[in-house]
Parts: C-alpha cells; structure tokens; sequence
C-alpha cells in the first residue's frame, strides 16, 4: 500500500494570503531541510495585473536568519490554467516572474542545492520589482523525507 500524500510531503504556510503580499521585500518562513531532500515554495497570486517581484532563494544557518546565503534553484511558471511553461535553473540572482492575474510560481530547491552552503535552512526571498498590488500567499512543501510518518515534526523550529 503506498503512503499518502500527507505521509511524504510536510506542508508549511509560508506567507498567509493578503492583498499586496509581495510589497518591497518580503520574505516566507524559514524551513528546515534536514530531515528532507526537496523543499518547493508555491507563490499563488490571484488579483494583480501589473506588479512583478524578483525571487531568490536564500540559505541560512537557523531560522533567524542570522547568516544567509542565496543558492541556485529551478522554477516553472504557470501563467493561464494548467499550461505549464518549461523548468528553468535560476542563478542566485534569482528570476523575475510575469505580470498577470491568476499566476503560480514554483520554486524547487534540492538538498545538493544546499550542500555547499553548509547550511540546512532555507526561505524564499521576494524583491517587488513593479509596484502595484499582488494578491498571493506562499505554501511550502517539503519532499522526500528521509523517515516518512503519518504525523511529521515541526520544520520551523
């Protein structure tokens, strides 16, 4: 019998939905990769025609955020629907998404992403680049766990 989503994958909220989410800079909560081997931030924005912000992925050394370092990572836009655009390596600069209603961004990190930061934690990093208000929240989904259950521990602590 194969285990349930639920089992797999340990679901963070990342940035509850608000209109104007991605206003200057902002930043997810920071997850703990340790137990995981993937981490994919989710970016959902509804309302918002015009506003655009550049995503970076930052590593870091605790959940304070204390020492951070940004590291390359791979995302897919999703612009109209279900149509997929292609998988794309970023760079630690990062990418700047398209302006439109009814966007989704994903943001895959791997644990080789991090290995030679040393660190384990990391957080999407948003920059808005248009001004005008997005409405969008950010789920986070760590994979690939080392030690599935049915009940996973916290990774923001």
């Amino acid at each position: 019998m194969s285990a349930r989503f639920s089992e797999q994958n340990h679901i963070v909220n990342g940035l509850s939905p608000v209109a104007d989410a991605l206003a200057g800079t902002v930043n997810s909560d920071i997850v703990n990769m340790e137990g995981y081997g993937k981490c994919t931030f989710i970016v959902h924005a509804g309302v918002g025609t015009t506003g655009t912000s550049t995503f970076t992925v930052e590593a870091s050394d605790d959940t304070s955020a204390s020492n951070t370092t940004a590291i390359k990572f791979a995302y897919r836009q999703i612009v109209s629907g279900d149509t997929h655009g292609a998988l794309t390596n970023a760079t630690t600069s990062g990418y700047t998404n398209t302006a439109g209603n009814d966007d989704i961004e994903i943001i895959e990190v791997s644990a080789e992403d991090l290995s030679s930061t040393g660190y384990s934690y990391v957080r999407l990093h948003a920059v808005e680049s248009a001004n005008d208000p997005v409405l969008a929240g950010i789920l986070i989904i760590l994979s690939d766990p080392r030690f599935p259950q049915s009940v996973t521990d916290s990774a923001i602590t």
